[in-house]
């Protein structure tokens, strides 16, 4: 019972210390990334982890457009394609069964166990934006068209990158 209870308290622990995905390129599973699909134009994307909430895989989608954009020599950006999605994944769920005996001299006993699990589940969110680079001034009448200073600016505060180790 006790190794149950403290095996139990390990697993809440460490998903209490579980961090968003910071602002940082795809190392692995997680980060920012794009593909330049024509001279202005880009595919963009972020794919955060269990911590990591969907308004910042959004967030952090139109920043790195807003990156390319001012990298690029551009002004604004348009949005031509824009997706959020979640992969939910289910953790400790099922049943399990277990039985068991032993002998030892003239003793022997038989054990049985049941456990069960309600389970949980961890959105990993992955935002994805097709976009095309801009010179001049952003149209007003756009709502697709993204001023790339003004969302850096704007965005800046709320970007966590990662801690130097």
């Amino acid at each position: 019972m006790r190794k149950t209870l403290a095996a139990s308290l390990l697993v809440l622990a460490l998903a209490a210390c579980a961090t968003a995905t910071p602002y940082a390129p795809v190392d692995g599973r997680f980060g920012y990334g794009e593909q330049k699909l024509e001279s202005n134009r880009y595919r963009v994307w972020f794919a955060g982890n269990s911590a990591t909430k969907r308004e910042t895989v959004e967030n952090y989608v139109l920043y790195r457009a807003a990156e390319l954009t001012l990298d690029g020599g551009y002004d604004y950006f348009v949005l031509s394609e824009r997706t959020t999605d979640d992969d939910t994944r289910q953790h400790g769920h099922g049943v399990s069964f277990g039985f068991g005996g032993f002998r030892f001299g003239h003793r022997s006993g038989i054990g049985i166990g049941i456990g069960t699990g309600t389970g949980r589940h961890d959105p990993e969110f992955y935002g994805q934006a097709d976009i095309v680079l801009m010179k001049g001034r952003k149209p007003a009448n756009n709502p697709a068209a993204f001023d790339a200073r003004e969302i850096k600016a704007n965005l800046e505060p709320t970007i966590v990158r990662p801690t130097p180790d």
